[in-house]
């Protein structure tokens, strides 16, 4: 057996022989094009050029916006690299590397996916080199729709690129290329994403602790095999017999019903649940009295809504998965689309779901998810795919001890990827690596009245969409990557970020609502007096 080497010394050698391969290059100007030169192994670099200032649009997109350019408004001249890196037989993974031709921040940030990835992240790299990062985006591996999986069918090295390896290639090869493209090193390189991106960013942390400096990670979906088990149990839950089917059009009475349960525990009526789980709400409380209404629930529906607030159990009783917590039933991103769909529509949950099951796990088209079972599906999950998708390793003493910073978010109302499962992962590093370590590298906030990576009744807009998305001013307080840049380069740990609520659009739009987001497991209490739209009239307290 080969002895291992050292993360460091890998990198150390790579580096080298890199520059040795292009010595002409790095004496002759760094020339954008001619970077088109570049020898890098396993790697074609497909285009190289400089693009100028407003000049960039992409030639076909679905959407009419960003084919018109409006995202790109604004962009300073970059140094644009497409790479096509295929580090085994049955992998191909194309990469945007965006590079500032001037005023470059000495940082790199790289994007990461939602859903079965698929696509490049051309509004997030936009974004970070107008403020001066160089930023990368891959779509790991392969073309298509965020919630298709079809094309891992007979491809398991595609799969593998998904899972983990092509968002470290991507790191790896860009940060080669920024070494040889600027004058100045590397000073500090981020990562920061959301939903599956939350779980690349995990990833990153827990198998490549040397790529990032700072990870921000959002409702990660980490523990991907009990997700998916999680959402073919809830469709089963609501579709397995026609009478348990809850309409999105009962969504306006359930969520009455759990505010007026449960709205003022936290001592402020503002339809904002500040902790759900404080929540006792009984389904039953919603039963039908006579008649069948949108204003209450049959039996076989208040059944199935306490089964979606419970979670997924194997046949012994066990959780499997924790179930979404009260509060974030109704709005634009709500349970209407990620949980309930309709009788004509899957929801978005249950397409994942069966994708990954039929795609990945039994590489059958014709799958039926009605033939699911947890204990049997959980096992076919776990055994197949489970040590190439989940990143539930919550020993990050590598990371820490290489002086690496994790911050993790999750809103409260997620209806896609449940909150509390990011609770258990953030209570497992910290029982792992033992409070003072913890207390040293890791924070984690909990968004009240937000639902996925955004959207829902609460604030919910705190810089974590990526450079330019912050909800005020240009600092640390109100945006939580600059929170993350602050701790890694000033040793500054986050203990709150302002988030806000906005409302309208366009010269409409206003910040309705702000509120303190607080370093778990603090949380934002009301003070007793002042306004309890303005996050002054808040602060910072233990859980009750």
């Amino acid at each position: 057996m080969m002895p291992k080497i050292p993360a460091r010394l890998i990198k150390k050698i790579f580096f080298s022989a890199f520059l040795l391969i292009v010595p002409s290059i790095s004496g002759q100007g760094r020339r954008c094009e001619r970077l088109k030169e570049l020898s890098i192994p396993n790697t074609s670099v497909v285009v190289a050029q400089t693009v100028s200032a407003d000049a960039f649009r992409l030639s076909e997109s679905s959407d009419a916006e960003i084919a018109q350019g409006k995202p790109f408004k604004d962009l300073p001249a970059f140094c644009r690299v497409l790479l096509v890196i295929a580090p085994a037989v049955g992998s191909k993974i194309p990469v945007e590397l965006w590079m500032p031709v001037s005023g470059w921040n000495g940082k790199f940030l790289g994007q990461g996916n939602g859903g079965f990835a698929g696509e490049i992240d051309f509004r997030s790299l936009a974004q970070a080199v107008k403020l001066g990062y160089a930023s990368a985006s891959t779509d790991t591996g392969h073309a298509s729709s965020f919630v298709s999986a079809e094309w891992a069918l007979g491809h398991p090295q595609q799969v593998i690129d998904f899972g983990y390896r092509a968002i470290h290639e991507m790191t790896l090869k860009s940060k080669a290329i920024l070494q040889v493209f600027y004058p100045s090193p590397l000073q500090y390189a981020y990562f920061a994403s959301c939903s599956d991106g939350g779980r690349e960013a995990l990833m990153e942390a827990q198998r490549f602790p040397l790529d990032y400096d700072g990870i921000l990670a959002g409702a990660p979906a980490y523990n991907w095999t009990r997700l998916m088990t999680n959402a073919v149990s809830s469709t089963q839950v609501l579709t397995s017999n026609p009478a348990s089917y809850i309409p999105p059009s009962k969504l306006q009475a359930i969520t009455k019903a759990v505010l007026t349960a449960c709205d003022r525990i936290d001592g402020v009526a503002d339809d904002i649940l500040n902790d759900p789980r404080q929540c006792r709400f009984d389904p039953a409380a919603l039963r039908c009295k006579g008649e069948d209404t949108e204003e209450c629930l049959t039996e076989p529906q208040v059944t199935s809504l306490r089964a979606l607030y419970s979670g997924a159990h194997d046949a012994a009783g066990k959780l499997v998965y924790p179930g979404y917590p009260a509060g974030g039933e109704l709005g634009e991103g709500g349970w209407a689309v990620w949980i309930l769909g309709s009788p004509s529509h899957q929801s978005l949950m249950q397409m994942f779901g069966t994708h990954y099951f039929a795609d990945m796990v039994y590489e059958d088209p014709h799958w039926d998810y009605k033939t699911f079972s947890v204990d049997q599906g959980l096992a076919d999950g776990l055994k197949k795919t489970a040590s190439i998708l989940d990143a539930t390793d919550a020993d990050l003493r590598p990371f820490a001890k290489r002086g690496g910073k994790l911050i993790l978010y999750h809103g409260w109302s997620d209806p896609a990827i449940s909150a509390l499962s990011t609770v258990d992962y953030y209570d497992e590093v910290r029982n792992t690596v033992g409070p003072a370590t913890e207390d040293s590298f890791l924070r984690l906030f909990m968004v009240p009245g937000m639902q996925h990576c955004g959207q829902g009744p609460g604030p919910n807009s705190f810089g974590q969409a990526g450079p330019l998305s912050a909800s005020g001013p240009d600092d640390a307080q109100h945006d939580i990557i600059l929170a993350l840049e602050g701790w890694v380069e000033n040793g500054i740990a986050p203990e709150a970020v302002i988030a806000a609520k906005f409302d309208g659009e366009g010269a409409a739009r206003r910040i309705t609502i702000t509120r303190p987001l607080c370093a778990y497991p603090k949380a934002a209490r009301y003070k007793g007096s002042g306004d309890t739209g303005q996050a002054a009239s808040f602060a910072c307290a233990p859980e009750q």
